[in-house]
């Protein structure tokens, strides 16, 4: 079941030790290791290698390519033609992982001996989301501050959490689709030149009896090894993922991420002084143990009435009746500077149907403004419809006819409780905020960068 990819065609936005084949052979340098590859891509977009030539610039490209610089391996003295030792290429690589330690960012970016700037190529970095429903793979190069370029990506429905609700387990056959979907994202990893990745699972692997054992098994036949986030962190990179569409005006938004199995709600303050991060702004946030997998199956997803909903509704607004901090920004709720911002395939499909997309178009959908009674027709309207209506849908189909009512039911329980005249849309969520943290982390926006930092 292939998924619409929602960052293949990103516009700007705004870790990683090696992979491993699963025969146990490298497949990848390690992290903080510049190696130039034939192709790469400068700032512009536009291949080296694909450069034109021109006649009679012979002299002044002896002269450049004099002027360039060779970046040292950590720890490895490049030998007198600039290049790191044959012992340092042929060292064992670990699967691809986390990191975990701060970059070393003036000894990564230290000219070495030939005088070339490792920055030639642009550093790529990566994030994968292994979701209840989803697997997620954003491959990106840094932009302009703040903002980065998708290079590669991938998307899957695989259903991790099919079952997950009634027997506590992830099923065999839910890991195995999980598991190829994986094999898929590594390959993509083994292919390019990753600086730093980080690659995550959240509630379904969080809440299955048998997630940690499921996870050493995506290591040993993917070559990947996954880091469980706790629900504190998901929310966190769901704000940090979300951060552009926050226009400089408002005072308060309550963004929330409708997961498949869990749903991530995050009270943003920005009354006061505002930092360029807007994860420094929660104010308070709550994890519902909630998802549109977890609560279709329980009340069902293919066949909604009216009354099914309702009772979704009420489950969710009960769980919300118990979250303490929820009235830390009431007072802000009343003037036009507060709206709701939602990051979820819910959100999204209502957009979608709003607009009348026959296909669905991410360009159009994300950071689309709605208005309450839009938000109301579109779910009304859905409710309207039965489960062929909303197979046939393009923008919802198949994969989510039984999801997508469930996920109306968490929204309206959020606007119930949380009253706003607008809602903001946002195709976009924690991949982008890994890869907008793991840049910032690596300073790569930081002055004259693609230069190496100032002496």
């Amino acid at each position: 079941m292939e998924d619409r990819e929602p960052g293949a065609k990103a516009p700007d936005a705004g870790a990683y030790r090696g992979i491993r084949s699963p025969d146990g052979g490298a497949a990848n340098p390690p992290a903080n290791r510049e190696n130039r590859a034939p192709g790469s891509r400068s700032g512009n977009g536009h291949s080296r290698a694909d450069a034109p030539q021109q006649p009679g610039k012979g002299k002044k490209r002896r002269k450049r390519k004099r002027g360039r610089k060779v970046f040292a391996r950590d720890g490895v003295k490049p030998d007198s033609a600039g290049k790191p030792s044959s012992a340092a290429q042929a060292a064992p690589n670990a699967p691809l992982q986390n990191s975990v330690a701060a970059p070393a960012h003036n000894a990564d970016r230290r000219p070495d001996a030939a005088g070339r700037n490792a920055f030639g190529e642009l550093p790529v970095f990566a994030a994968l989301d292994l979701g209840t429903n989803n697997c997620r793979l954003l491959v990106a190069v840094p932009g302009r501050p703040g903002q980065f370029r998708v290079v590669d990506a991938f998307s899957r429905i695989v259903r991790l959490g099919e079952g997950l609700t009634a027997s506590g387990r992830l099923s065999d056959a839910a890991m195995d689709r999980a598991v190829e979907a994986l094999k898929i994202c590594a390959d993509k990893l083994r292919s390019r030149k990753v600086r730093r990745a980080r690659l995550i699972a959240t509630e379904a692997c969080r809440s299955a009896a048998n997630g940690v054992e499921f996870l050493e098994r995506v290591e040993t036949e993917a070559g990947l090894k996954l880091e469980i986030i706790d629900r504190q962190t998901e929310a966190r990179l769901a704000v940090s993922g979300c951060g552009s569409l926050v226009e400089r005006d408002t005072d308060g938004v309550v963004l929330f991420d409708i997961g498949g199995g869990s749903s991530e709600i995050a009270l943003i303050d920005l009354s006061k002084q505002r930092s360029p991060r807007l994860a420094n702004h929660i104010v308070s946030w709550t994890s519902l143990p909630v998802g549109v997998v977890s609560l279709a199956e329980r009340f069902g997803g293919r066949h909604v009435t009216p009354e099914i909903f309702d009772a979704m509704v009420a489950d969710v607004t009960a769980m919300l009746s118990v979250f303490e901090g929820r009235d830390r920004i009431n007072h802000l709720m009343e003037g036009s500077r507060f709206h709701l911002l939602g990051t979820s395939g819910t959100v999204t499909t209502l957009a979608g149907v709003h607009l009348g997309l026959e296909r669905y178009d991410r360009r159009r959908v994300d950071g689309l403004w709605m208005d309450n009674a839009s938000v109301d027709r579109m779910i009304e309207k859905l409710l309207g419809w039965d489960f062929q209506a909303r197979v046939a849908n393009a923008c919802i189909g198949a994969d989510r006819a039984d999801l997508v009512l469930a996920g109306c039911a968490i929204l309206e329980a959020i606007r119930r409780v949380w009253p706003s005249e607008r809602l903001r849309v946002a195709d976009r969520g924690l991949r982008e905020g890994i890869l907008s943290e793991l840049m910032a982390e690596d300073g790569v926006w930081r002055r004259n960068w693609r230069n190496g930092p100032r002496q």
